[in-house]
């Protein structure tokens, strides 16, 4: 908490105080995705994909409500945002595909 009020009361930009969060958290979700099981990884696919639905319908909220008014800086992010989540559901179904595949019997 100490930190959290020095960030904010300092000569520390947010915007560098934030990015190094963000390097933090790439770092720590890396070895966390490194240290999952082979057993795990299709219902952590699953996971991903279901939050990837979910910032899907956002995505189309931030178009939709926007469209009215014309084409505006949030509704060209909503529509990038969708079209990068649709790309990450259709890869993430392919690949839960692939590795429910390899546990089906042979014969």
């Amino acid at each position: 908490m100490n930190m959290l009020i020095m960030a904010g009361n300092s000569d520390i930009s947010p915007v560098v105080f934030q990015l190094a969060i963000f390097v933090l958290a790439i770092f720590v979700g890396y070895f966390v995705v490194w240290a999952v099981t082979p057993a795990l990884h299709t219902p952590l696919m699953a996971v991903t994909n279901a939050i990837s639905s979910v910032i899907i319908v956002g995505a189309l909220v931030a178009v939709s409500s926007s469209a009215a008014g014309g084409v505006t800086l949030s509704s060209g992010f909503g529509l990038v945002a969708a079209l990068l989540c649709a790309v990450n559901i259709f890869g993430g179904f392919l690949v839960t595909q692939r590795m429910l595949a390899m546990y089906k019997k042979k014969g």
